[in-house]
């Protein structure tokens, strides 16, 4: 393998139903950063579907110099071997130096397949993204390699973060965890270079067929999309006990989330969950009740505009990141903040 050959970062564009997932526009906007530290000057994405050239330019307005559509009618729904086959190609025809897949079901599955089929490694369910050198301190007898893909991601069940790099194969791939990564702000009107590319679709014993979809309504609201969250902990101390939070949460037009222990405890279902082995969520404020601010928890919302911590124990770890903090019993504070807050709202008509 020279990898000279291998140029440019790529991203992988998921569509379900001809609709883009969110993640790939937060790809863009990674990938942005990480080709301007690679001085390229395109970022391209990988468009994988059938009749999805209306999606184009949504990619374009947010950040993609460039679009590889790959159009066919074995893309239509997602299955495996056809879209390894396609994903696959398309690393082998135009040759990435960097290719990014979100860690969605779809993207757990691809990327470790196309992976393996062009040899390369992948490091999943990223949380971080750099350019730097590996090893990232030098050591004696080991070359130190500049300008590679620095992957970070919790490991041993999110009790410490490792750095991984892949330096002596290309592409350099890595799945990213969903909000992880911010979308730029999208330019109407912008164009990018469109590839038309197809490998070519002959059925193996590996293709499925699918049979019937059935799509099931979550009732369970998406926190990742909610600007105000008001999240609970242990220190809840049980799951009736979350009836104040989701008044709060209420008269704030906002959403209920919740630590890892209070997902293993049974009280709330894991996709309420934020943290590491969770979410990860930006929300304009995020309430941290009752969470003693755990790194595994703080990773997943430390970017959030505004952090309200309330907590009995004034050394809680939590206080460290929040911009503003209440010491005291939550089963006083949050009630009597829920009551001023509607008073405000009533006096303001």
């Amino acid at each position: 393998m020279s990898l000279e050959e291998y140029k440019g970062v790529f991203i992988f564009a998921q569509q379900v139903d001809n609709e883009l997932s969110s993640i790939a526009l937060e790809l863009l906007g990674k990938a942005k950063d990480l080709a301007n530290d690679l001085d390229e000057k395109k970022v391209t994405a990988v468009l994988l579907g059938d009749n999805v050239g209306g999606l184009v330019d949504t990619l374009a307005e947010y950040g993609a110099d460039r679009v590889i559509v790959v159009d066919d009618p074995e893309l239509k729904d997602y299955r495996t071997e056809p879209y390894t086959h396609a994903l696959a190609s398309v690393i082998n025809e135009y040759k990435p130096e960097i290719l990014l897949v979100g860690a969605t079901a779809i993207g757990r599955d691809l990327g470790p397949r196309v992976s393996s089929r062009v040899h390369t490694g992948l490091t999943a369910d990223c949380t971080q993204l750099d350019i730097g050198d590996f090893p990232l301190e030098p050591k004696e007898g080991v070359e130190q390699k500049h300008k590679q893909l620095l992957m970070t991601r919790p490991a041993f069940g999110g009790n410490t973060i490792a750095t991984i790099a892949c330096p002596d194969f290309r592409p350099q791939m890595a799945t990213v965890r969903p909000g992880v990564m911010q979308k730029i702000a999208p330019v109407k009107g912008a164009k990018a270079e469109v590839v038309n590319y197809n490998p070519g679709f002959a059925e193996n014993d590996c293709y499925t067929k699918i049979l019937e979809i059935v799509k099931a309504v979550s009732e369970v609201e998406d926190i990742q999309e909610a600007k105000i969250l008001v999240s609970g902990g242990r220190g809840v101390g049980s799951p009736e006990n979350f009836k104040i939070l989701e008044d709060l949460a209420k008269v704030l037009h906002g959403t209920v989330s919740c630590s890892r222990a209070v997902v293993d405890s049974g009280w709330k279902p894991k996709d309420l969950q934020v943290g590491q082995t969770g979410k990860t969520v930006r929300p304009k404020v995020y309430f941290a009740i009752g969470i003693s601010g755990a790194i595994q928890h703080v990773a997943g919302m430390e970017e959030s505009d505004l952090i309200i911590a309330i907590n009995k124990d004034e050394n809680a770890p939590i206080f460290d990141v929040a911009d503003y903090g209440v010491v005291g019993d939550l089963n006083k504070i949050v009630p009597a903040l829920t009551k001023k807050i509607e008073e405000a709202l009533a006096a303001k008509g």
